[in-house]
């Protein structure tokens, strides 16, 4: 438990809802199919996340 307690405690928390991206200002096909499967991912792992975040309050998965 320590060793991911001690990766994942560097991390900033994920954001919830991406708004623009940095070049074009709008939203890209891209961007927001990689939101929709970054939600799909948390509604499947909920339960894992819910065990992670009995140990690290404010953890959140990444969005990348």
């Amino acid at each position: 438990m320590y060793i991911a307690y001690s990766a994942l405690r560097h991390q900033p928390a994920a954001k919830a809802r991406p708004t623009e991206t940095e070049n074009s200002g709008t939203l890209t096909p891209e961007l927001l199919l990689r939101y929709e499967a970054f939600q799909n991912i948390c509604n499947k792992y909920r339960r894992e996340i819910a065990d992670i975040q009995k140990f690290l309050p404010e953890w959140q998965p990444k969005f990348y």
